[in-house]
């Protein structure tokens, strides 16, 4: 197979030109149904491949031509048994990892800083989450991955478990020992599955941490649009075959996709493979000397401390991707948030996201030196403008509370009959929505787990120290959702 051909863009492109007449969605029509600012903005071209599943142009859900094709590349590409094209994102693509091996009552080892489409997919399998806690770094307050000898002690203890779940990369671009957390699993027949969102581009370059299809994962949910060069929006499902059947996770992803399938979406994934396969090492290696050099710059500026190698040598820090630039401000005595905003206020340049300590800055072939030495030179001036005004930012000291004692299945709890009560009188109540803080990424409650005074206490720290508590209804915290208790009628 040659990783030059494009199947489905050049197919798209092709039809497009023959310029039948529909009668057929979508009802823009080529565009001619559009209002004339939006199409003129977006172009002709976007509009005439923005088609659906007809004859000639193949089916997602049932693929027997040009998508087929396009996704046997991509198996090829990322050294997978099959590839499945996703237009969920990869939120879809880790939803169907986890329905795929898990049904209602069954574990899964899971991280506590799971991503939140984790827990809705065990909200809608019923299964019962088995969570690991992550390594915290105290000195940056931001959380790792799981270590290997932690699945190894959650396995013994749960040798029944359906599957076990890694992040890997995370979102700062730290990785644990995957290849090893793969051979513990298998060793229990149990199969691994990667969330990979941020890691589309580590397969193709030896100097990037391993990806999970190269440790031998069992599936891994990869979104190609964040770092790849897709459209936002569009992923990939890689798999190997062995402990997961390729028909069960391609009739789960049906059941958890759009009938009407974005053709713009899917074309963007097919020539972001034939980029990422043809070119990717060259195109990877200098976006890694850029961020090296940029890193370099960035450490050289007073207050500012740019992450690298030094983070690594613990099971949690295995190895790390340099093209994800974590700047710790907290030196500067302003928090993460503050240097965001006034990067966007005063440079007009945005981050892609900050937390109390840190904003994270990503690095992809898409950027150049110019791009870099305009960070540098914000940076710099931000540096100047708060050194020594307010003194060292005080690292809040919150510490991670036991994880609650889960009472119900988190399916059981979120369609129970429920009611909403003040947060003080919550204790001993069973939750009946998510509660988390980020950083560090930790959910504080799930559906399903019992509330206790300690992890009250935990919430309001949290507020205190200025970080932001998500998920309840109530957006002012003072009451949460529980489930409803029966008493009896006297």
């Amino acid at each position: 197979m040659s990783q030059y051909k494009t199947p489905l863009f050049t197919g798209l492109v092709e039809h497009s030109r023959k310029n039948p007449v529909q009668f057929h969605i979508p009802g823009h029509k080529k565009g001619t149904g559009m209002d004339p600012e939006f199409r003129n903005f977006i172009g002709d071209n976007a509009f005439a491949i923005d088609l659906i599943n007809i004859g000639p142009l193949d089916d997602l859900h049932q693929p027997k031509g040009m998508i087929k094709e396009a996704q046997e590349l991509a198996a090829e590409a990322f050294g997978a048994d099959y590839t499945f094209f996703s237009v969920q994102g990869t939120s879809g693509a880790i939803m169907t990892m986890v329905m795929s091996v898990c049904g209602p009552g069954e574990k899964i080892i899971v991280p506590r800083n799971v991503h939140k489409s984790v827990m809705s997919a065990i909200v809608f399998s019923g299964a019962t989450p088995i969570f690991i806690h992550p390594e915290v770094d105290e000195t940056l307050g931001i959380s790792h991955g799981i270590t290997n000898d932690s699945v190894a002690k959650a396995l013994e203890q749960h040798p029944d478990a359906k599957g076990v779940l890694v992040i890997n990369p995370t979102y700062f671009g730290i990785s644990a020992d995957l290849k090893k957390i793969v051979e513990i699993a298998h060793s229990y027949d149990v199969p691994v599955l990667v969330d990979e969102a941020h890691g589309v581009h580590i397969h193709f370059h030896e100097d990037l941490p391993m990806s999970a299809m190269q440790a031998g994962a069992d599936m891994a949910a990869t979104s190609v649009h964040k770092l790849g060069g897709s459209m936002t929006q569009s992923s990939v499902l890689n798999m190997k075959t062995g402990l997961v059947s390729p028909k069960r996770v391609q009739t789960i992803l049906s059941m958890l996709t759009t009938t009407s399938t974005s053709y713009l979406l899917l074309a963007s994934l097919d020539v972001a493979r034939k980029r990422l396969a043809t070119e990717g090492k060259e195109l990877i290696e200098r976006t890694i000397e850029l961020s090296e050099s940029i890193r370099n710059q960035i450490n050289e500026i007073q207050d500012l401390y740019c992450v690298g190698k030094e983070i690594l040598g613990t099971k949690a820090t295995f190895d790390y991707d340099p093209t994800k630039l974590i700047v710790s401000v907290k030196e500067l005595g302003i928090s993460g948030f503050d240097a965001e905003k006034w990067l966007r206020e005063v440079y007009n340049i945005e981050v892609e996201m900050s937390d109390m300590y840190n904003i994270l800055c990503i690095i992809t072939p898409g950027d150049t030196i110019k791009e870099g030495d305009k960070l540098v030179e914000a940076l710099t001036e931000m540096s100047f403008q708060f050194a020594n005004k307010e003194g060292l930012l005080e690292i809040a000291e919150v510490l991670l509370p036991d994880i609650p004692v889960l009472s119900m299945t988190p399916r059981d709890a979120f369609y129970a009959e429920t009611e909403v009560i003040p947060m003080e009188e919550c204790v001993g109540r069973i939750i009946a929505e998510f509660i988390m803080v980020y950083p560090p990424g930790i959910p504080i409650f799930i559906p399903g787990e019992i509330i206790t005074a300690e992890n009250i206490t935990y919430i309001h720290k949290n507020v205190e120290a200025g970080l932001p508590v998500q998920g309840p209804e109530d957006f002012d915290l003072k009451h949460l959702r529980v489930i409803k208790e029966h008493k009896a009628i006297r």
